[in-house]
């Protein structure tokens, strides 16, 4: 019975030990995205608890790159893992760095921190990473036309320029997300032996006076790749303004024509009277003068 208890109270005192003495991790740092040709940090944290390290280790998609053990000289080793280029010089036991990076380097990291004996205790995380290769041109719209009017027809494409993996693209109507109704999708175009992706969104509906906004109307289309990429281009189109036919105004003029029109008749009217009339006692004039002559002579 006594070496019973004996055997219980070692057995506590084990797993006491463990609960008191357990190596933690804090952080581990993996960017989800990053850039083709660039560096990139991981990072491991961890808190030993009064236990003496006996090694770090990364792991990329279950295959170890990089190995960080204290008593050996030196403590970093590498081995060689497609994708992965470490820099050796500015490696510790709580950093890696990758530099460059290309897209065969996308895949999950492990970073695996174990103690020395007794208790051999070993804790690990991981997180993903994708390498983005960002467009080569910003986003482009087609098929537009610099005026519309009401009910005439939209259909314009939002294209993108190629990258891995594909750009998201969004329409805007006036700053407002167009509905999913209006949305024309494609599939990605592949091209090129990395086999870069192009998007290509279009947008279709019919002018309604509510899409335009002090006479325009502005079409805006959005590309991202998560945080890492951002670019928009915006157009922005007339509204046709219908010209109103001058009726009142022309009324206006043939009535003034014809008053004028009228008064010049009547002008010409008088004037020609007035000579009929002269001519009239002229004649009168000459008659009554060759009577009194004739008359004269008889005598």
């Amino acid at each position: 019975m006594r070496k019973m208890w004996c055997w219980l109270a070692v057995l506590h005192l084990f797993i006491l030990y463990d609960f008191v003495l357990c190596i933690t991790l804090t952080e581990v740092r993996v960017p989800k995205h990053t850039i083709r040709g660039h560096a990139v940090k991981l990072e491991c944290h961890y808190d030993m608890e009064g236990e003496a390290l006996y090694s770090v280790k990364w792991y990329k998609d279950g295959r170890e790159f990089y190995r960080y053990v204290p008593r050996d000289d030196p403590p970093g080793s590498v081995f060689p893992t497609p994708g992965i280029a470490v820099d050796l010089a500015n490696a510790t036991s709580e950093q890696v760095i990758l530099d460059p990076l290309d897209l065969s380097s996308s895949g999950k990291y492990r970073c695996e921190v174990s103690a020395e004996a007794p208790s051999f205790q070993t804790v690990s995380d991981h997180g993903d990473m994708m390498v983005v290769v960002l467009p080569d041109q910003d986003p482009y719209i087609t098929g537009g036309k610099p005026r519309y009017q009401i009910g005439d027809p939209v259909r314009v494409n939002c294209t993108s320029g190629r990258s891995k993996p594909a750009v998201h693209l969004t329409w805007y109507i006036n700053g407002d997300p167009a509905d999913k109704s209006l949305l024309k999708h494609y599939e990605p175009r592949i091209s090129g032996v990395d086999r870069l992706e192009t998007s290509i969104l279009g947008l279709e509906f019919r002018v309604k006076p509510k899409h335009f906004k002090h006479g325009d109307m502005k079409l805006k289309c959005l590309a991202t790749i998560s945080t890492v990429y951002w670019k928009s281009n915006e157009e922005s189109v007339e509204g046709e303004k219908l010209q109103k036919a001058p009726t009142l105004e022309s009324r206006r003029a043939v009535s003034a024509d014809s008053r004028a029109d009228r008064v010049q008749a009547a002008s010409s009217s008088g004037r020609t009277g007035e000579r009929g009339d002269r001519l009239s006692a002229s004649k009168l004039a000459i008659y009554v003068f060759s009577l009194l002559a004739s008359y004269r002579y008889t005598s």
